[in-house]
């Protein structure tokens, strides 16, 4: 038990000091899919998350083990979407859920405290309820409209505002954010930002990587 309190706080002592977190498919454009995730992690990536709609289960399991080996050798921290069995059968660090997804208090009970779990959240009433969930992190958006979320709408800037002045937890503004904008989402407090399709369709994953770090602070999320 000890041991296991100890692990848990490591796990979220690292989830505080991830800055950029990346999002991903099956199919970025660098190949093979190790080769991507090396160059995107090396570059400043602190956690990868597997959201894969795509593929069936047997795909999905291979998939997220292959993305596991590669960031648990790299030192990134490794979640998979929706998908608590494909997460614990990959021996991943945790899952990501979204508000009808199974609740926080259940993954919980199956996975236990050494787990790492996060939720989207869409308003600052979910922001606020997150907390008493017991959720380690959010992710706050989307910011700007973008076609991985097809018909939900941009919350802009203002929920960003609303995290950074009363989420004790750590969260990550999402949706939409390139290293032509990601500026504005740190100037309205976040200190985690979490992209997608502007890393995985990059020619140079690495150099947009830097290009979103350079702009995000150091100094960590919410303790």
């Amino acid at each position: 038990m000890i041991a296991e309190s100890v692990s848990s706080q490591s796990l979220r002592a690292r989830l505080r000091a991830v800055r950029l977190y990346l999002i991903m498919d099956a199919r970025p454009r660098v190949t093979p899919l190790e080769e991507f995730l090396a160059r995107s992690i090396q570059a400043g990536v602190g956690m990868v998350q597997l959201r894969e709609k795509q593929l069936n289960d047997g795909e999905l399991l291979v998939t997220a083990r292959r993305c596991a080996a590669v960031s648990r050798r790299l030192g990134a921290l490794f979640v998979v979407n929706d998908r608590l069995d494909v997460a614990l059968a990959a021996q991943a660090d945790g899952v990501h859920v979204g508000q009808d997804d199974l609740p926080i208090d259940d993954i919980r009970a199956l996975a236990g405290e050494q787990f790492i779990v996060g939720l989207s959240t869409h308003s600052p009433a979910q922001i606020a309820h997150a907390q008493s969930q017991a959720a380690d992190y959010v992710g706050v958006g989307p910011v700007h409209e973008t076609p991985t979320k097809p018909g939900r709408p941009a919350v802009g800037l203002e929920l960003v505002r609303c995290a950074a002045a009363n989420s004790d937890l750590p969260f990550f503004a999402i949706g939409g954010l390139d290293p032509g904008n990601v500026a504005d989402a740190v100037a309205a407090g976040a200190r985690g930002i979490s992209v997608l399709r502007c890393v995985t369709q990059a020619e140079d994953p690495a150099a947009i990587v830097r290009a979103l770090i350079d702009q995000i602070p150091v100094g960590g999320q919410p303790a």
